[in-house]
């Protein structure tokens, strides 16, 4: 109920309004049933355009840090993630990720839309990096589609550490829907599984035009703040 009333009556035509977003592929969106769409992620306000211009409901898996707050900014924070339509995940492996997984299926398992960003974090720089498998476990347990879906010009919007979003106009662009039944049964193969999170990224890279690197968006932050941190350290040894 509250994700429709934010869609219909209050956030969603905010959002139309002020980002004006333009789409292409529409044709693509499957009018019913279970879907993954498999998106870019290149800034926060990502997961409030894509709802907007879509006409059926879509869950997100988000990340569980955006539930765990404390206090009133917390209690907010919870309660807008799930008002528009987040799912808490629980990124650490092993059995919280096999959690996650299961999330995501009953979505699905709904006839529902599920939203998911391969990389797996947001991209630190605008570029395309390596996808998780994650996303091809749920594309062959549930036996759905995947649509590849490139969000344009949201990183121009509202950078990370940008608090603020600036009202310039993005764009959603939709791919042709992918069919990976030719591997089913195969849910389990680790090197079906990366053959697969493969070609989604591939078809990604096409829809949005982006660079793509192969290694993991995490790798390339972990190491800017690794980088960062020595700087600090080096400013705070005093020279002989």
């Amino acid at each position: 109920m509250t994700y429709w009333l934010l869609k219909n009556f209050l956030l969603g035509p905010l959002i139309l309004t002020l980002f004006r977003p333009w789409v292409v592929g529409r044709e693509h969106v499957p009018a019913k049933g279970p879907v993954i769409f498999a998106s870019n992620h290149i800034s926060f306000i990502d997961s409030v355009i894509l709802p907007a211009v879509l006409d059926r409901r879509i869950s997100f898996l988000a990340k569980s840090d955006y539930f765990t707050g404390r206090g009133l900014k917390g209690w907010a924070t919870k309660t807008f993630f799930n008002a528009i339509g987040q799912l808490p995940i629980d990124r650490s492996g092993g059995k919280a990720s096999e959690a996650s997984l299961r999330t995501g299926l009953q979505v699905l398992a709904r006839g529902e839309q599920l939203g998911i960003y391969p990389e797996g974090t947001r991209s630190p720089d605008g570029k395309l990096y390596r996808g998780r498998t994650g996303i091809a476990r749920m594309i062959l347990e549930g036996r759905v589609t995947v649509v590849p879906v490139a969000m344009i010009g949201t990183r121009e919007v509202q950078q990370i550490g940008q608090k603020f979003p600036k009202f310039k106009r993005v764009g959603v662009v939709f791919g042709k829907p992918l069919d990976f039944s030719r591997f089913e049964g195969f849910e389990t193969d680790r090197f079906i599984l990366r053959s697969v999170t493969d070609e989604v990224m591939h078809e990604l890279a096409g829809v949005s035009r982006q660079e793509y690197v192969d290694v993991y968006a995490t790798s390339v932050k972990e190491r800017a703040s690794s980088a960062r941190e020595q700087v600090m350290k080096d400013r705070r040894t005093p020279t002989a």
